[in-house]
């Protein structure tokens, strides 16, 4: 008997398309299968993936030479990030003290969530509107141009008196799961130790000092995402993640050696092929506004292959909810105005998750957002 709507063929019908998107259940399953798959998932023309892209060079930094003070080795890294991450954000870091066992068992146990059978990952289904939990693909939350993933994230918050994901595995999955609380809760400290030493190399490359970022995302309220990218027999019409800026801060990719990530830069889609022992970082939309958009958060995206599976590690690292987003002074000057408004991550959430569909123009539209709120709020208090 067929399964419901996943082995069923495109639907042609632009109104019973409507239809099927709420009833519409992406199982990795069945799905890794078919030769046809639901015109949710196809993409435009135009946002159709490229599956033989040049390859982007993005410089590599000797994360141990730059901290060990060594003026040449931390000219070389200040001069090769600040380089990228005007173009285009996006570098990569090697001798950055992660333990390749912690990182290899982070990555192999996605497979013991995301082969499960689909009711018991359902047992951690995202809520409408929130950004932690499991989610198959978006369907429910958008109609059209849905990814062809699977995707975990919990929130991590770097008080090391709590152990918000341990916890959060053990709560909502039950006490089976403690083992991967524990691994995921080791990784998460470990992605906040490294951006905070990142924090340093960024602060140096713009000239402001090693202190000025580490201190402000120091008891950061982040977030790690589990990604798991299903086989498709159409990956020339279907995108694992479709072209996105990263809303948050900065964003610590660990990916295994099959490779999907694509990045846009000067009006092409490039790959960054994966590098062993390597962690891909880029820029993203608040740490964009923090530089005062001197660094760019970067359009990039993730494609699908019809062979294997593919996976990674997002660790999302955003500000505590009480620090105000603003570019330190010395970034501002008469050639180089304010460009964006003060803000605090909550509210850049807020705005990503219930009204706006992240894309390379979020953080204009979020500015205009808050600028209205504002407006609104003021109108209200002279009334």
């Amino acid at each position: 008997m067929p399964h419901p709507l996943v082995l069923h063929a495109p639907n042609q019908n632009p109104m019973e398309n409507v239809r099927d998107a709420q009833n519409l259940t992406f199982d990795a399953s069945f799905m890794q299968y078919q030769p046809n798959i639901p015109s949710q998932f196809i993409w435009p023309d135009h946002e159709k993936p490229c599956l033989t892209p040049p390859q982007l060079e993005v410089p590599t930094i000797d994360l141990k030479s730059f901290l060990s003070r060594d003026p040449q080795a931390i000219s070389s890294a200040c001069a090769k990030v600040n380089e990228a991450c005007k173009k285009h954000g996006f570098f990569h870091v090697v001798n950055h003290g992660v333990d390749a066992k912690l990182k290899s068992q982070a990555l192999n146990l996605l497979d013991d969530f995301f082969c499960m059978q689909l009711s018991e990952k359902q047992r951690a289904q995202r809520k409408l509107g929130e950004h932690c939990g499991y989610a198959s693909s978006f369907v429910g939350r958008f109609s059209s141009k849905l990814p062809w993933k699977e995707t975990l994230s919990f929130s991590y918050c770097a008080d090391h008196s709590s152990k918000t994901v341990e916890e959060y595995f053990v709560n909502v999955m039950g006490e089976d799961f403690r083992q991967l609380g524990i691994v995921y809760q080791a990784y998460c400290e470990a992605m906040s130790n490294l951006s905070l030493e990142i924090m340093e190399l960024l602060g140096m490359s713009l000239g402001v000092g090693r202190k000025y970022f580490k201190d402000f995302f120091e008891g950061n309220e982040s977030v790690l995402r589990l990604n798991y990218y299903p086989p498709c027999q159409k990956p020339d019409l279907a995108l694992g993640t479709g072209p996105h800026c990263d809303p948050t801060s900065l964003t610590i990719l660990h990916q295994d050696q099959v490779g999907g990530l694509q990045v846009f830069v000067d009006g092409t889609w490039y790959s960054v092929t994966p590098k062993e022992d390597a962690f891909v970082i880029n820029v993203g939309d608040t740490f964009m506004a923090l530089s005062n958009g001197i660094y760019k958060s970067c359009l990039h995206r993730a494609v699908v292959n019809s062979k294997q599976v593919r996976k990674s590690i997002a660790f999302f690292l955003c500000p505590n909810g009480d620090k105000v987003v603003t570019p330190p002074k010395d970034l501002l000057n008469n050639e180089n105005p304010r460009l964006y408004p003060d803000f605090t991550w909550p509210s850049l959430l807020e705005f990503t998750q219930r009204h706006y569909r992240a894309d390379p123009r979020t953080l204009d539209a979020f500015s205009r957002w808050v600028q209205e709120k504002e407006i609104t709020s003021g109108q209200q208090n002279i009334n």
